[in-house]
């Protein structure tokens, strides 16, 4: 018998008081290999309920700040991860101050940086690197970075001589201890 696990949930939202498109909260919950979850979502909440391939079970219920557009809302299941675009019901310019109603911390719910942008900056943010949902409802990976992380073509062999540690001697770094030396000669005479 298993124990249920909470899953990590990553948020980040927009807010637009005209545009419903730019007015959303975008949320990943990450269960690997995902069975038939359970996904009940109404407007003042979200719960989710499954078994993962890896014979674990995860939970959980998030009581939203404010009403969610259940219409328009929309969902992906991944290998990784459940990730929803939920359009938030009123349209207002300002930020949810928290994504639940409760004004606690959760162990679980982090901010997703790679979709997060500040309030004041939202206007110049594409869309599509926050959206990943095509035209079809289905996620365009490409947009979520893929690979590892867009270290992809990165020249590994480099890594040793971050930092400058090598096994030659390096003259263009600067020798400090003997200009501090020439430095005070000079204030002397």
């Amino acid at each position: 018998m298993s124990t249920t696990q909470i899953p990590e949930v990553l948020w980040a939202q927009r807010s637009h008081k005209e545009n419903p498109d730019k007015n959303v909260i975008y949320l990943t919950v990450v269960i690997p290999d995902a069975v038939e979850p359970k996904i009940n979502l109404t407007s003042d909440k979200l719960v989710i309920d499954s078994k993962s391939g890896a014979a674990a079970h995860y939970a959980v219920q998030i009581d939203f700040f404010k009403e969610i557009d259940t219409e328009n809302s929309k969902y992906s299941l991944t290998g990784r991860n459940i990730f929803f675009v939920l359009y938030k019901k009123e349209l207002q310019e300002e930020f949810w101050p928290r994504l639940t109603k409760e004004k606690l911390r959760l162990h679980w719910l982090r901010t997703d940086f790679e979709r997060w942008v500040d309030e004041d900056e939202q206007e110049a943010q594409p869309e599509a690197a926050a959206n990943p949902f095509g035209a079809g409802g289905m996620p365009d990976l490409s947009a979520l970075g893929g690979g590892m992380g867009g270290m992809e073509g990165m020249d590994f062999s480099q890594l040793g001589n971050m930092g400058g540690q090598n096994d030659e001697e390096d003259s263009s770094e600067p020798e400090l201890e003997e200009a501090g030396e020439e430095e005070g000669e000079e204030k002397k005479e």
